[in-house]
């Protein structure tokens, strides 16, 4: 991202604290028709993209070159166009009326636009997976074979991607436009008001005098910084600027100390209130309140910092690691001075809890979080700290609107050509109609699509193809977005692409190769719960609470179990016999048959009891 100066810098903050008011006006008194308000918040972030970011490696990082400039007054003209004569688009007849020569012309230059973009902000993969989805819709009739597909005319495409919402303007970039701009602004005004700086004090507190303290800082901070970032490697840079030079200090490798930061930075995806744009997609799609996905995401997150959080105790424990000096630590009784640090994410839950839409929950937390700033003198946030506030917030929205509008141009080619309906028979065929082997490949499929794709992007292309595969065959719907959801999001932490820990890398100074595998093996549990939820939906919180309170007991276990074998220690070190029979017990615990579950239990508290007796 450019470091801007001067007039441009107040052009792009102005530009920038525009948006963000437009969208607070939306969040207050209702967001217009679908259409128009994708059209306007695209307007907004698609121009000034090309102003933010270079073309290359070698473009001028402290200036806009006029070539830039040139693509942002093209990329504001399809907008600008679609604004004015709204009624006229929204009221046309698709597939019926004429597309005219300069509505083709500017659905052309827009997705021309959104293919660059793309291009400089998200990456090559999906550019080149939106630019070969237009392509088929093009040529995709001279295929042979089995996914040959319709004729579609070049008119009807550039209709239906740009005068359409099913297009460049379908769900994606309406989330985006909607929930996700408000969540950012707010995450704008809690990092302002030193919330952030607040969940560092309260992680010290709670974890820093343990045994491998920092590292279970990092796990604590970044979850909780994460719950608001939605986003790994910023969390990484966040967070881990301050907890990996800890851990470093303390004595765990430069390896470890990143991957701790790596994982436990991909789970604030994955941890409620607030996990990134992808679930506020997910419950579009499902047509569901936002609190449905909370509740669901609730105890996978919980298990994953779980066995995170036991590994790194385990490792330090088996190093003889301890936790952080005194003077390092925050007082507890400055700590809970300022819990009150807490109300914006408190009403925030409270209100999605209760009912209210994101939007009003979220804009409730921001007017909170603002009035937390005002009772210490180091955050109150005056109107220069507001307008900056604004702008930090809105300054994140361009890898998500851009990856949310070239996601719609793949959703777009498989509402216009039928290719998810040939897609689905694809895994059909290839796994004869098991259904373990249907999941296995949706993984790997999520994974792969992960590797080179932000989360969001990632989940909206892998849902499209896969999740209607797997409700045909039999699983919940909700599960199945699940599923597809986590791997995009810990396809940050899969080797030999793992975004999070290659961050994390740069800052521990270890090999990023290194650092990837030593995260997967720390994230292990998160290739593993989603199998369990996808049999058994006790994990989601959609059963009883007998069964949901079991699932949730079994999970613990596995986690329990799964760190002691894979770190090979249990107040000794363990034989090869003895992880394997813990590794054992840690898969069948998840296995949806109650008497396994008990027996798998009952065998761990055996395992458990005859080491703390040994040790005593």
């Amino acid at each position: 991202m450019r470091k801007l100066h001067g007039t441009t810098y107040y052009f792009a903050f102005f530009s920038l604290v525009a948006m963000a008011i437009f969208h607070i006006y939306t969040a207050v008194f209702g967001t217009f028709e679908a259409y128009l308000q994708r059209n306007i918040h695209l307007a907004f972030a698609l121009p000034l993209a090309f102003i933010f970011y270079p073309a290359t490696k070698n473009s001028p990082k402290d200036r806009v070159p006029w070539y830039d400039w040139l693509l942002a007054v093209l990329a504001l003209l399809p907008g600008l166009y679609a604004i004015v004569n709204y009624e006229t688009i929204i009221y046309r007849m698709v597939q019926v009326e004429e597309v005219t020569p300069v509505q083709i012309l500017l659905g052309t230059i827009l997705v021309i636009m959104i293919l660059e973009a793309t291009r400089r902000i998200v990456g090559l993969a999906l550019t080149i997976l939106a630019a070969a989805s237009v392509f088929y819709m093009y040529i995709g009739h001279l295929l042979p074979g089995e996914f040959k597909g319709m004729h579609v005319t070049y008119d009807r495409i550039i209709e239906h991607l740009y005068l359409t919402g099913e297009g460049i303007f379908s769900t994606p970039l309406g989330v985006s436009a909607t929930f996700v701009m408000i969540f950012l602004i707010l995450g704008g005004f809690l990092e302002h008001s030193g919330v952030g700086e607040y969940f560092m004090d309260l992680s010290k507190a709670l974890a820093g005098k343990a045994v491998g303290g920092p590292a279970k800082i990092a796990v604590v901070s970044s979850g909780l910084f994460g719950s608001i970032s939605g986003s790994a490697v910023a969390n990484v840079y966040a967070t881990g600027t301050f907890t990996i030079p800890m851990m470093k200090q303390l004595g765990f490798s430069p390896v470890f100390a990143g991957a701790v930061e790596a994982v436990a930075s991909s789970g604030g995806q994955i941890m409620p209130p607030i996990m990134g744009a992808a679930a506020f997609i997910m419950a579009s799609f499902l047509g569901i309140p936002y609190k449905q996905v909370m509740i669901a995401a609730l105890v996978p997150a919980i298990l994953y910092y779980f066995y995170v959080f036991m590994s790194v105790h385990v490792r330090a424990v088996k190093r003889g690691l301890k936790g952080l000096p005194d003077e390092m630590i925050p007082s507890a009784k400055y700590v809970l001075k300022k819990l009150y640090v807490f109300a914006p994410i408190v009403v925030l839950v409270i209100m999605i809890m209760k009912g209210y839409t994101p939007m009003r929950s979220a804009l409730t937390a921001l007017i909170v979080s603002w009035l937390v700033s005002l009772l210490d003198d180091r955050y109150r946030m005056g109107p220069k700290r507001i307008l900056n506030a604004l702008y930090d917030g809105s300054k994140n929205v361009f890898v998500v609107a851009i990856a949310c509008a070239a996601a719609g141009i793949v959703v777009g080619a498989v509402t216009l050509t039928g290719i998810g309906f040939k897609l689905v028979s694809f895994i059909f065929s290839l796994a004869q109609n098991i259904p373990f082997l249907a999941l296995i490949m949706v993984m790997l499929m999520a994974i792969v699509l992960g590797m080179g794709l932000p989360t969001t992007a990632a989940y909206i292309v892998a849902s499209a193809l896969a999740v209607p595969a797997l409700i045909n065959l039999g699983f919940n719907p909700l599960a199945s977005h699940m599923f597809v959801f986590y791997y995009a999001v810990f396809s940050a932490i899969t080797p030999p692409v793992a975004l999070a820990a290659y961050a994390a890398s740069s800052i521990s100074g270890a090999k990023p190769s290194d650092t990837g595998y030593q995260a997967f093996r720390l994230g292990m549990i998160a290739m593993i719960i989603p199998f369990a939820f996808m049999y058994d939906t006790s994990f989601l919180l959609q059963s009883n609470w007998l069964n949901n309170l079991f699932a949730t007991l079994a999970g613990l276990v596995s986690a329990m179990a799964l760190s002691y074998a894979i770190e090979g220690y249990f107040e000794t070190k363990l034989t090869l016999m003895m992880r394997s029979l813990l590794a054992v017990l840690g898969v069948l615990v998840l296995f949806p048959v109650l008497w396994l579950r008990i027996v798998c239990i009952l065998a761990f508290v055996l395992v458990y009891a005859m080491f703390t007796i040994k040790k005593a």
